[in-house]
């Protein structure tokens, strides 16, 4: 393994094990941002998350939230506010946010882990900005 990847599994494992049930990804955030991460980059629905970090460049392939064709859907703010809000109040998975991001129309969504805002994109340039707190990590 490579220098990048044994710092961004470090960060997660210690993001996982001590990362509030409330307010969970401003926490994670900023364990990755101490590790050195930049940005994140996740594509929809192939769940496939672009890690740019001080280290180099790492790509993590998660599980598809589809199989074969389908319709992208539209873009859908107020669907895409709700599951933030729902996520942000630790009232889903990250398998349901990502699904709820999805059906929301959202085809990527970009974390600047040093700016604390994430871009979320439809497929025909919709797009929707939310800045996130800045927490302390012990």
């Amino acid at each position: 393994m490579s220098k990048a990847i044994d710092n961004l599994t470090e960060a997660m494992k210690f993001a996982g094990a001590n990362r509030p049930r409330v307010g969970g990804f401003p926490y994670l955030a900023e364990v990755l941002r101490k590790a050195g991460v930049t940005r994140n980059v996740w594509s929809l629905p192939s769940c496939q998350s672009l890690y740019l970090t001080q280290e180099g460049p790492v790509v993590m392939q998660g599980a598809p939230l589809i199989n074969g064709a389908v319709d992208v859907p539209a873009f859908d703010e107020k669907a895409l506010i709700k599951a933030l809000r729902v996520d942000q109040a630790g009232e889903s998975t990250f398998p349901e946010f990502l699904d709820a991001t999805w059906r929301a129309g959202v085809i990527r969504y970009d974390v600047d882990l040093e700016g604390r805002t994430v871009a979320y994109q439809s497929w025909n340039g919709d797009e929707y900005i939310e800045a996130y707190p800045a927490v302390v990590v012990a």
